[in-house]
């Protein structure tokens, strides 16, 4: 049984995150990681916006609901995401 359950990924550790991001790019002064993990067999788009404010680094970790079959497309989404993010809301994203 241990074998299906690996096999279909319903065993072992529900999410890993990567030990580093997979990519990273600058953006309006912002540098947005992407940072996808897998869960449930897919890997889940999730990345970190940064930007330093007077000498102290702000991240903010976002996470969507949007799940894909590779961790390089969920990477490259994950970049798209946090564009967004930043063009919508700017500083205000550390508030």
């Amino acid at each position: 049984m241990s074998f299906l359950k690996s096999l279909f990924g319903l065993g072992g550790k529900a999410s890993e995150t990567p030990a580093g991001p997979l990519k990273s790019i600058e953006h309006n002064g912002f540098t947005i990681h992407a940072t996808p993990y897998q869960e449930g067999g897919q890997h889940q788009l999730c990345g970190v916006v940064e930007k330093e404010i007077d000498g102290e680094l702000r991240q903010h970790r976002f996470v969507r609901a949007d799940r894909f079959p590779g961790a390089e497309e969920a990477a490259d989404f994950a970049l798209v995401k946090g564009k967004q993010l930043v063009d919508e809301q700017g500083d205000a994203l550390f508030k």
